[in-house]
């Protein structure tokens, strides 16, 4: 295989984020991120009866292990005898799905710009489409279908492409900056669709405000608590999942990815309190 085209697959097969989880095993990973003190941490959760009851209907018992050994979970010793578990910091990120917002925005920025060019033959069009998608997850925006940008330093590509002489008519990586009065502004209006991205966050926040109220003291409240709770999870991930999340210095004006992350923080530790006097019918479906 020529050098280009293998520096080319390395990139497009290699994808370094968390891997997917099944919905039910993240619903699991939710469930305990909502039940944390804080959500912007994880903690301790004391796996009561009802609990464990409910993780044996819906066959999740056996993931407690799974999540160990993928290192998403760890058991905690507790002097009670109580049977602790504790998110890892890895499995906080695969329940907020695969990144932490704030930790993301808070980010700084140097003020150069990255961009990977390349140029994919058609007959290896699967290649081309495979690489786009691992960009395209990376956070990257494309200012054309095969010039792709991000503002942060390309680390991890560069390991992957250690020891890989690239042909640059093939795959081409710089640096830099703007230099014909380009501003920011207008790089991240060309490279990312905000008006999509927005409009993900304010389906996620309408779903927000019908969080259900009240005491959870029947099958009826119970289910509707959960109900709510799976939409409103779907909706935050559908929304994350095509947002850059870029450092705050580069938000465009009118950006709602922080105050639905904002009103979540908020909504859920309501939720957290209502889980105070949670039994096994809050986890029915």
């Amino acid at each position: 295989m020529h050098m280009n085209q293998k520096s080319i697959l390395i990139l497009a097969y290699r994808d370094l984020k968390i891997r997917p989880v099944k919905s039910k095993t993240l619903e699991l990973l939710s469930f305990l991120l909502w039940s944390a003190e804080q959500l912007t941490r994880p903690t301790v959760r004391n796996l009561t009866d009802s609990f464990e009851s409910w993780t044996y209907r819906n066959g999740l018992l056996q993931e407690l292990a799974s999540l160990e050994k993928q290192q998403l979970l760890e058991r905690v010793s507790a002097d009670s005898g109580d049977r602790l578990y504790r998110l890892t910091s890895q499995g906080r990120l695969a329940a907020l799905g695969g990144r932490d917002p704030e930790a993301e925005w808070s980010r700084s920025w140097d003020g150069r710009w990255r961009l990977v060019i390349f140029d994919v033959p058609m007959a290896r069009n699967a290649h081309r489409q495979r690489l786009r998608r691992y960009l395209r997850e990376r956070g990257f925006g494309f200012l054309q279908k095969s010039v792709w940008i991000t503002p942060d330093p390309l680390k991890q590509e560069r390991e992957l492409l250690a020891g890989a002489k690239t042909d640059v008519t093939s795959l081409f990586i710089l640096e830099g900056k703007p230099c014909a009065g380009e501003s920011n502004t207008e790089i991240i209006s060309a490279a990312w669709d905000f008006e999509r991205i927005n409009l993900g966050y304010s389906r996620h926040l309408q779903i927000l405000a019908r969080q259900p109220e009240g005491s959870i003291n029947d099958a009826t409240s119970a289910k509707s608590l959960h109900q709510w709770a799976a939409e409103e999870r779907e909706a935050w991930l559908s929304a994350v999942s095509s947002d850059p999340l870029l450092p705050k210095r580069l938000l465009p004006d009118g950006y709602l990815g922080t105050e639905a992350w904002r009103k979540r923080v908020a909504v859920l530790a309501r939720a957290r309190k209502r889980l105070d006097t949670f039994d096994s019918l809050a986890m029915d479906t």
